[in-house]
């Protein structure tokens, strides 16, 4: 292939990748994550801790916090996303309490203040270093500020009997409450993405994620609670690319021949 028709398919494939990801791929009331990226938080987010204390959200952040949007009862995702975090605190250099802080959140307003408390005694466990007693909270609350606080991150959930279908992520704060990062992920997170999403936010820097990549990659199944890859969508995909790669070779080359034969 000569460097033309290389530099050609380079050309095309940038192409569909900004048509294919700058594009939105689902309406603004259905499952996912709607990046809110440099909005705030409001001060009207009352929760009530694990410890039956009424906690102001916004006026409680004070430095780098971690939003982690869950269901204590949740028989899916929530746990290994809790387990996820904990690990990642747990092999990052830097010190809950001291750069950051980690708010636990439960968007099920019948969940109350002693199934927080478990929550709390399983998950701070994992956690040896740091204080995991004032700078690992969680909370609960009523339907209204769930609601509030969930339209204000771009969370959005469906209740099915029970059960809650949801995405999975951790919403990164400023110390003045501003939406900085989203880490996405339901089992995993790399320490170094921790730290510096925390460093971020501690200056007031948003960083860009790959929500749209992650959208179009992978479709959420409502029942196995998780994401999975959208095979037959990536592979369309890819034979969409080749197919536009050949006719652009064929087109070259037509042309070629015809200024050939011209000559």
């Amino acid at each position: 292939m000569s460097l033309l028709a290389i530099r050609r398919l380079t050309l095309t494939f940038t192409i569909l990748y900004v048509f294919c990801f700058m594009v939105p791929v689902q309406a603004a009331d259905e499952l996912g994550i709607y990046e809110h990226l440099d909005e705030y938080i409001t001060d009207d987010l009352i929760f009530t801790d694990e410890l039956y204390q009424e906690v102001n959200l916004k006026e409680a952040i004070n430095k780098p916090t971690i939003l982690v949007l869950v269901y204590y009862e949740c028989p899916g995702i929530c746990s290994p996303l809790l387990n996820g975090l904990a690990d990642a605190m747990e092999k990052s250099d830097i010190v809950l309490g001291e750069d950051y802080q980690v708010f636990t959140v439960s968007f099920s307003h019948t969940e109350k203040p002693p199934l927080a408390k478990k929550k709390k005694s399983t998950y701070t466990k994992l956690v040896t270093h740091g204080d995991t007693d004032n700078s690992w909270r969680f909370f609960t609350g009523d339907s209204t500020t769930i609601s509030r606080l969930l339209d204000q991150v771009g969370f959005k959930v469906k209740k099915e009997g029970k059960e809650y279908i949801h995405p999975g992520s951790l919403i990164v704060l400023s110390p003045e409450g501003k939406i900085t990062r989203y880490l996405y992920g339901s089992t995993y997170f790399l320490p170094f993405d921790l730290k510096m999403s925390v460093v971020e936010a501690a200056a007031g820097r948003s960083g860009p994620t790959i929500n749209k990549m992650l959208k179009y990659c992978f479709s959420y199944d409502p029942e196995g609670k998780k994401y999975v890859l959208n095979v037959t969508k990536i592979s369309g995909t890819i034979i969409l690319l080749l197919a536009l790669a050949f006719l652009s070779s064929m087109i070259f080359s037509k042309r070629r021949k015809n200024k050939v034969s011209k000559a």
